[in-house]
């Protein structure tokens, strides 16, 4: 499992936010948990192998 420790802010029309929201609430899912899905897409759709990164991060601890 994915470590939860860095923060991304980011600025969302009002509207759009509520829409989201509600849209997530609808499917029972939390706003994070899609956007965390939307990041790993984009990053496995453009050749980013963040898991080597992941498993680097977690050998120098």
């Amino acid at each position: 499992m994915e470590k939860k420790t860095a923060r991304l802010t980011i600025l969302i029309d009002p509207d759009k936010k509520a829409a989201f929201e509600e849209l997530c609430a609808q499917q029972d899912i939390t706003p994070s948990q899609v956007l965390r899905q939307l990041i790993r897409d984009y990053l496995n759709a453009n050749g980013v192998d963040y898991k080597a990164r992941i498993a680097q991060r977690t050998q120098d601890e």
